[in-house]
């Protein structure tokens, strides 16, 4: 099935994507994240706040290991990781639901740069200060009675856009 070692997945060119969770509650969208981010080859992902880090059997349930692949770090302040990342030349998006953010379907990912993506908490979404701190906001356009997905779900469709346009 052309599944690379672990050790093949750390030395592998990665996508230019950092994923930023800002205070996720639940250990298995945690773990989700990372499953997801080890499928598209994604650089690193930051746990902030009441975010749970590894090791976790509950992380790992839906994790499957990718908590060993995927390189993570924790920042307390979701606010901080931001500031490293901006200065670290990455655009930081907030997904989230905001005036004047961008649909997602018509957000272009330019490869010359390197992107930050925050997630927000499952009820709260990603604190206002968080937002404003941001490049952009991106929003997934939402037709039926609810106006959001699970964080881990939002997740994998944002990154599944911009994957699709780096590397293909």
């Amino acid at each position: 099935m052309g599944r690379k070692t672990l050790e093949e997945f750390k030395q592998s060119d990665k996508t230019p994507i950092v994923v930023v969770l800002d205070n996720i509650r639940s250990l298995n969208n945690v773990g989700s994240v990372f499953r997801t981010c080890d499928a598209m080859l994604i650089e690193e992902i930051v746990l902030c706040g009441i975010t749970a880090c590894p090791p976790s059997q509950e992380i790992h349930k839906t994790a499957l290991g990718a908590e060993d692949s995927v390189a993570w770090r924790y920042v307390e302040s979701t606010a901080e990781a931001v500031d490293q990342l901006k200065a670290a030349g990455y655009v930081v998006c907030s997904v989230e639901q905001a005036h004047g953010s961008v649909a997602l379907q018509d957000f272009v990912f330019d490869n010359k740069k390197k992107y930050a993506i925050i997630m927000g908490n499952e009820v709260k979404g990603v604190q206002q200060e968080v937002v404003d701190q941001s490049d952009l906001c991106i929003e997934i356009p939402q037709y039926g009675t609810k106006h959001s997905f699970n964080v881990s779900v939002t997740t994998g469709i944002v990154l599944w856009e911009m994957f699709k346009q780096w590397k293909f």
